[in-house]
């Protein structure tokens, strides 16, 4: 683990490693020189090399950036390490903090082994040095190294569970501002609907009988009437308004429908969709649909994609658009894990399977989901064909 990637534990932890090495080396020193040890020179020497080695590994980029240069920077310490244990029964100190340096620095099995090898030439050193036999020289080393595994692995599952918990907290902060942008989109583009079909239903359908109504009082007054021109100009001024409020239903009509018809819309959005692979077909002769049934049949193939996308776990799924002599029909299967569709839950802000059962209710449709878990989903909206779509 390189300093630049250390949390602020992991630095104290490698901290304590370095005061741990060096103290226990100036201990095994200080003692030699102190009880005149006949080999205290040696001991001295063997300390400073052990740590010089030390600090060449710690201060050497590329033992913290490649497994081999570790592997080869450990053997060398524990060659040092040997050489003191051959000098000084308290180079068996050193084995603690040598436990986790092979633990950090080798896969787990063969830091295992190589945690086993040192204690084993530990308790050798130590039985070397010393004429009596004690359970100590045994179950010192080994409970070290026992202490250092259990240390270390659990210090592993930790760091991988708030790794695990630091990435779901990043990707819910994700989602968040995700939904709130969407949620934002979605009532821009609802509010722009609204206020289309408003303009559609009252303004221009209001302007339209005026324009009629003008049109029976011109028939209804004589060819010589002072009235009629002032009837011929107020009928004009209702065109040209009518006109312009057609213009303001067209400036509100979603992006998605802008440039193209709704076939057109559906088969970007199948082309645009992310995850699973999806296929766009059209059925029937395609037809001139007002406003509000577009933008209804886009939106519900939108949001049962994305619930494809997000939910099902799909490898395909299909939109088929059919046109028939009375109606219009969009269905959505795909192949995922499916559901069940009476344990749903319900939406809310204008999302989820209610909100498109409400776009088709809307226009006096008539909205299905067939889904079981493990057998796919199958959305489908009928809508029936407006008197001027008929014609």
């Amino acid at each position: 683990m390189g300093a630049r990637t250390l949390t602020p534990v992991s630095r104290v932890l490698r901290l304590c490693l370095h005061a741990l090495l060096f103290g226990l080396l100036a201990l095994a020193a200080g003692r030699a020189v102190a009880d005149s040890a006949p080999r205290a020179g040696w001991v001295v020497a063997a300390c400073a090399l052990l740590a010089a080695v030390y600090l060449a590994g710690v201060r050497t980029p590329v033992v913290h950036s490649s497994a081999r240069a570790g592997a080869v920077w450990l053997a060398g310490l524990c060659a040092a390490w040997v050489a003191l244990l051959v000098v000084s029964p308290d180079g068996l100190w050193i084995a603690f903090p040598l436990y986790f340096l092979e633990l950090h620095l080798l896969r787990l099995r063969w830091g295992v082994a190589a945690v086993a090898a040192t204690a084993a030439a530990a308790i050798g050193g130590f039985l070397a040095h010393s004429s009596a036999v004690t359970p100590g020289a045994f179950l010192g080393p080994l409970l070290g190294g026992a202490v250092a595994v259990a240390t270390v692995l659990g210090y592993q599952a930790l760091y991988r569970e708030s790794e695990r918990r630091r990435e779901l907290i990043e990707e819910l902060i994700t989602t968040r501002a995700e939904l709130a942008a969407a949620e934002r989109d979605a009532g821009i583009l609802a509010e722009r609907e609204r206020l289309a079909r408003e303009i559609h239903d009252t303004l221009a359908q209001g302007l339209s009988s005026i324009q009629l109504l003008l049109r029976a009082a011109e028939r209804s007054l004589p060819e010589d009437s002072a009235a009629l021109p002032h009837i011929g100009r107020a009928r004009e001024a209702a065109q040209e308004n009518l006109a312009e409020a057609r213009r303001f239903v067209r400036a509100l009509t979603p992006p998605d429908l802008e440039h193209g018809s709704l076939p057109a819309a559906l088969e970007r959005l199948c082309s645009g969709a992310p995850g699973p692979r999806v296929r766009f077909s059209l059925s029937g002769t395609p037809r001139p649909l007002p406003t509000p049934y577009e933008v209804a049949l886009l939106r519900i193939a939108q949001s049962a994609l994305a619930n494809v996308v997000r939910h099902a776990g799909a490898g395909r799924a299909e939109i088929t658009l059919t046109f028939m002599d009375s109606s219009v029909t969009l269905d959505i299967v795909d192949d995922g894990k499916g559901f069940d569709p009476t344990s749903a839950p319900s939406g809310e802000g204008g999302f989820g399977l209610p909100a498109m059962r409400s776009r088709a209710e809307t226009l006096s449709g008539l909205f299905t989901v067939e889904s079981a878990p493990g057998q796919g989903t199958a959305v489908a909206v009928t809508l029936p064909l407006p008197a001027e779509a008929l014609s």
